[in-house]
């Protein structure tokens, strides 16, 4: 994991959030997630450098697009919002659910 995915894991782990239990690298059809919640439904992607490029890009459009179909939400992070404003990125989560 990095830096940003265990500040965010130590927020959310052992029903932190709400009570809700999420998971860490959940598979979803041929997609490994960052970390799910089965009982909301949702996918939470903390987004390193590689996911700005053009095939970063491509490949989380298509990711994104399947999880939609699968009728499962997607919120997206960066790194760097995760370490600089952790407060922030808890509440959007909480919008979220």
């Amino acid at each position: 994991m990095t830096n940003a995915e265990k500040l965010l894991w130590s927020k959310i782990r052992g029903k932190q959030l709400d009570r809700l239990q999420f998971y860490r690298q959940k598979i979803i059809g041929n997609y490994i997630t960052d970390f799910y919640c089965a009982k909301t439904r949702l996918v939470i992607e903390i987004d390193g450098g590689e996911h700005y490029s053009a095939e970063g890009k491509e490949t989380d459009r298509l990711r994104d697009e399947y999880m939609a179909r699968a009728a499962i939400t997607v919120l997206r992070f960066s790194d760097r919002e995760v370490l600089e404003n952790l407060e922030s990125v808890l509440e959007k989560l909480w919008s979220g659910l």
